[in-house]
């Protein structure tokens, strides 16, 4: 048989395991989403996806397998990854000082608009994080199975994984654009871009660390 579907209940549950652990893209959508509505969350999400499907489109080519055989490169782009991951957070924590100093000055506490492409964020946030990359170069084929086109099998499960983490984190942009409002309070959206900030900075630390 050309493709083998037999392994593909194992990798519906792995898979589910992989998109409900928070990352960095969740951390992003949520953020967006609450700070910039809806629209600035879809194309935060177009450009997630754009970058992934890049990458999983790499691993089934054969690419990937020859960027990971150059550790310098794979090097190169976790110090990239990490230093934008920083530089969010840096973005982010300028603007609670900027908030906090207009409001010392006694003017509106509303916080600074975010001029960054949501789409572009979303795109390079993922592109520049090479465990995409790895996971999808130790994930994808330990589920070909007995395929007789290894290939198409690999194409089979790229799709599905990015049809359920799309489905996933479309939930999160709607869900949180519509309770987007009753965030509004500034010690909310405060204490948001704290999180946000914090987390940033965590998973920036763990992708040079890993």
């Amino acid at each position: 048989m050309l493709v083998d579907l037999t392994p593909l209940p194992a990798f519906l549950l792995a898979s589910a395991v992989v998109i409900l652990t928070p990352g960095v893209d969740v951390f992003l959508l949520l953020r967006t989403s609450l700070t910039a509505g809806r629209r600035a969350g879809l194309l935060a999400l177009a450009g997630i996806h754009s970058a992934s499907i890049i990458q999983v489109a790499s691993v089934i080519s054969g690419l990937g397998a020859l960027l990971t055989s150059h550790p310098a490169v794979l090097s190169v782009l976790k110090w990239i990854g990490a230093a934008y991951l920083v530089y969010l957070a840096a973005s982010i924590l300028r603007g609670l000082w900027l908030t906090r100093k207009e409001s010392a000055a006694g003017a509106l506490t509303t916080p600074p608009a975010d001029s960054a492409n949501p789409y572009l964020r979303g795109l390079f946030s993922n592109l520049t994080n090479p465990k995409m990359l790895l996971f999808s170069l130790a994930f994808l084929p330990q589920f070909v199975g007995a395929a007789a086109q290894p290939a198409l099998q690999l194409v089979l499960l790229g799709v599905v994984f990015l049809v359920l983490a799309a489905i996933w984190e479309l939930t999160i942009v709607l869900g949180a654009a519509r309770i987007a409002t009753r965030l509004q309070h500034p010690r909310v959206a405060k204490s948001l871009d704290a999180v946000s900030a914090a987390a940033f900075l965590t998973i920036s630390v763990g992708l040079v660390a890993g």
